[in-house]
C-alpha cells in the first residue's frame, strides 16, 4: 500500500478545504514529477469511501496517463469500482463508480457516462479557455445532467499562452492552489535539479514568422532543419554529453526529429525517434529501450513533453525554439526525477527558451492576448561566462561588477534554468505584525522572521484582502502556517486578530529563501 507523501496529504487536504468553503472548480498546481497519479488515486479514494454513491469521471488526453493513473489508483485501493474508457486501450466500461477515459474517445458520450458528481483532469492546462472544444463541450454536457458536479484540474502549468492564468475568464476553473513548490521538492530530494550549460552553437529564429503568439511550426522547421545546423549541433552535443547515458532530444517537428537522430547515429551514438505517427508496437519498445539503456538517444517531436516517465534522464537537449511558458516547463520537467546514477540532470539550450523565459521556479506568466516577447532575464559575466539572473549587480561566482547599462544575454548556465538557493536560515523567533502597502493601499499581514545577530531578518508579505489567485494563495499559505504552528485561524478572523494569535504561535526553526529583487522570498519553513 502506498503511503502519500507529507506535501501530497497536504495537497488532499487544501483542495478538501478549498471545496469546503467555495463554489465552482478547482486547478491544483502541482510540479512535474511530484506524483499526481499518485493525489489523484486518493482524491478518487477518499470522495468515494466517503460519500458511497459518488460517480467520478477522470479525464486526459493520452492512452498512457490513463493507464498510468488507474495502476496508482488500484495500488491505494485494489478493490476500487475502476473502469476504464479508451479506444486506444482497446476496452469502453461506463457502468463504475469512477472512469478514467480519454477525451477523445469520450467526445458526445455524455448520455453513455450518465450521472457524474466529479470531474478529474490531468494536464488541465489543455482545457480551453473559451467555452469550445472537446473538454468544454463534454463538461458542459454533463453538467446539464447534474448541475452541481465540480471540476478538479491538475497541471503543472496553469496558463496557456495569450490567454494568462487557468482561472482568468472565462476559463472554467474559478480558484487556484499551489501546495507544493519545486523548490521544497528538490531541497526534500524528490527531485532532481537542473544544470544548464552554455552551448557555442545556437539557432537563430529571429526572422521566423509568430502565429497565434508561437512560432509558426513550417517556417520554424525550415529554419531550424539544414544539414550544415544539425551536423554542428550534434558534434557538440556529443562533445558535451560525455558521460551522460539517457539523452532525450526536443526537435521542431518531426522532419527535423529524424534528421537529428540520423546524425547522432553517424557519430556513434544509439538514438532512435519517436513521432505521434510512431505506432504502439514500436513506441513501446523505444520507451523500453531507452529505460534499459539499449539506447542512448531519444528525439522526439511533440511527444515526450507530458505523461511520459524516464527517471534515467540525466541531459536534455532543447533544439526546439518556443514562445510557450507552458511547453518549456513540460520539456524542462522531463529530466526532474530522481536518478540512480547521478543527482541532476543537465540542459543544454541551443534554442534559447531558457534564456526566453527564466528560470523555471520563476516562470512569468503570460499576459492575455500576448505576443511572447519580452525582455530576457538572464546575463553572462564577462570575465567567468557564470550566467546570472538579470538583477545581479554582482557575479556571484567570481564577484566582477556588471556594468550599469548592460543588456541580458541569451544563454543560461550551470545551476541558473533552477535558481534555486538551498540555503536553510535558522529562525529564532518571529513577529506578526498588520502592514499598509504603498503600491496598493491595502493592508497586508507581515511576518518577520529573526535569526541571530549576525543574520538579517526576513519579511514575508501574505496579501490575505486581496482578490483572485493572491488572496487565495495568501489564505492557504495562512493555513499551512498556523497548523504548523499550533495556532487555530478562523475564516472570520480580521488581519489585527490572526496577527495577535500568530505571533504566539510556535515558529519554524528555520526557512529557506531565494532572494527576489530586493526581498527574500520565503520557498518554505521547517519545523522540527
Amino acid at each position: 500500500m502506498y503511503k502519500l507523501r507529507d506535501y501530497q496529504e497536504r495537497t488532499i487536504s487544501e483542495a478538501y478545504h478549498w471545496l469546503r468553503n467555495n463554489h465552482g472548480n478547482l486547478c491544483i498546481v502541482l510540479p512535474t514529477g511530484s506524483g499526481k497519479s499518485h493525489i489523484i488515486a486518493e482524491l478518487c479514494k477518499r470522495a468515494l469511501q466517503g460519500w458511497p454513491g459518488t460517480r467520478i469521471l477522470m479525464l486526459t488526453h493520452v492512452k498512457e496517463l490513463i493507464e498510468q493513473n488507474a495502476s496508482k489508483l488500484l495500488q491505494h485501493w485494489p478493490d476500487a469500482p475502476l473502469g476504464i474508457y479508451s479506444s486506444g486501450l482497446g476496452r469502453k466500461e461506463s457502468g463504475t463508480g469512477i472512469i478514467f477515459g480519454g477525451i477523445q474517445s469520450l467526445l458526445n458520450k455524455s448520455d453513455t457516462i450518465g450521472y457524474v458528481d466529479l470531474v478529474i483532469i490531468d494536464e488541465a492546462h489543455l482545457v480551453n479557455h473559451k467555452d469550445e472544444g472537446g473538454y468544454r463541450n463534454l463538461l458542459n454536457d454533463l453538467k446539464k445532467i447534474n448541475n452541481n458536479m465540480r471540476v478538479i484540474g491538475l497541471t503543472a502549468t496553469p496558463y496557456r499562452l495569450g490567454h494568462g492564468l487557468i482561472t482568468d475568464k472565462p476559463a472554467i476553473f474559478d480558484g487556484m492552489i499551489e501546495p507544493v513548490t519545486i523548490e521544497e521538492l528538490v531541497s526534500k530530494g524528490f527531485l532532481s535539479p537542473l544544470r544548464s550549460k552554455r552551448t557555442s552553437e545556437k539557432l537563430d529564429v529571429s526572422n521566423v514568422r509568430k502565429k497565434g503568439g508561437e512560432y509558426a511550426e513550417k517556417d520554424l522547421q525550415n529554419c531550424v532543419d539544414t544539414f550544415e545546423t544539425t551536423e554542428k549541433i550534434v558534434k557538440e552535443i556529443v562533445s558535451l554529453a560525455k558521460g551522460k547515458k539517457t539523452w532525450v532530444i526536443f526537435c521542431c517537428g518531426v522532419d527535423h526529429a529524424y534528421h537529428v537522430a540520423q546524425e547522432l547515429k553517424e557519430h556513434g551514438v544509439k538514438a532512435e525517434c519517436i513521432t505521434g505517427d510512431t505506432d504502439k508496437e514500436e513506441r513501446s519498445y523505444l520507451m523500453e529501450s531507452i529505460k534499459s539503456g539499449e539506447i542512448t538517444a531519444l528525439t522526439n517531436a511533440n511527444v515526450l513533453t507530458t505523461g511520459v516517465d524516464i527517471p534515467g534522464i540525466d541531459l536534455l537537449v532543447m533544439l526546439r525554439p518556443t514562445l510557450s511558458p507552458g511547453l518549456y516547463v513540460q520539456m524542462a520537467g522531463r529530466g526532474m526525477r530522481i536518478k540512480d546514477h547521478t543527482d541532476h540532470c543537465v540542459v543544454l539550450d541551443f534554442a534559447g527558451v531558457v534564456a526566453t523565459h527564466g528560470p523555471i521556479t520563476q516562470i512569468i506568466v503570460p499576459k492575455k492576448k500576448g505576443d511572447g516577447t519580452g525582455e530576457a532575464v538572464t546575463k553572462v559575466c564577462n570575465v567567468c561566462q557564470e550566467i546570472c539572473h538579470a538583477s545581479v549587480l554582482v557575479c556571484p561566482a567570481c564577484g566582477a561588477p556588471f556594468p550599469v547599462k548592460e543588456l541580458p544575454k541569451l544563454e543560461l548556465h550551470n545551476d541558473d534554468i533552477m535558481l534555486v538557493e538551498q540555503k536553510p536560515i535558522q529562525v529564532f523567533g518571529w513577529r506578526w505584525r498588520v502592514h499598509l502597502s504603498k503600491k496598493s493601499g491595502k493592508e497586508l499581514i507581515a511576518i518577520q522572521y529573526y535569526g541571530n545577530y549576525q543574520t538579517p531578518s526576513v519579511t514575508e508579505y501574505l496579501a490575505l484582502n486581496y482578490d483572485g489567485y493572491a488572496g487565495t494563495h495568501a489564505y492557504q499559505t495562512l493555513l499551512k502556517i498556523a497548523k504548523k504552528s499550533e495556532v487555530l485561524i478562523e475564516k472570520t478572523s480580521d488581519l489585527l486578530d490572526i496577527s495577535s494569535r500568530m505571533s504566539k504561535g510556535v515558529p519554524p526553526s528555520e526557512i529557506v529563501c531565494r532572494k527576489e529583487g530586493n526581498y527574500q522570498k520565503v520557498l518554505h519553513r521547517v519545523w522540527k
